[in-house]
């Protein structure tokens, strides 16, 4: 049997990406249609119906405020920061000086970032008015 020659090492890899690409999109699709199709399409008067004694429902707008999605990004944004310097510390003596001062300037830079949200008041929780 003669093997087939391709002329990248990667080739592989590609087709791989581009099935997975199609299952993707194949399933995205279908969990669309399904939803669609099987969803209750009149369930408002349920929501809104009073359950045994409870107050009466009132539509409120649903409004979330920027300030929490500014914090949950700085939250991954220091937390990612932070998982950088766990390789550093497992490996340290091999760095040497290098390392070290390269950590240094990345902690400095840490901090400025860290300072700059906090005197812009991203990390202040505010009440949504």
């Amino acid at each position: 049997m003669e093997h087939m020659n391709v002329a990248n090492p990667y080739f592989g890899v590609f087709i791989l990406f581009l099935l997975t690409f199609g299952a993707f999109y194949a399933t995205t699709l279908i969990a669309r249609w399904a939803s669609r199709s099987l969803a209750a399409k009149d369930t408002e008067k349920i929501k809104l119906s009073i359950y045994e004694c409870g107050p009466e429902v009132t539509k409120q707008p649903n409004r979330i405020s920027p300030q929490f999605f500014l914090f949950a990004l700085l939250f991954l944004l220091f937390d990612v920061e932070i998982v950088f310097m766990f390789p550093w510390a497992v490996d340290f003596k091999p760095l040497g000086w290098f390392g070290f001062v390269e950590m240094m300037s990345f902690i400095i830079l840490l901090t400025i970032g860290f300072i700059y949200a906090w005197k812009k008041g991203a990390l202040e929780w505010h009440s949504i008015k």
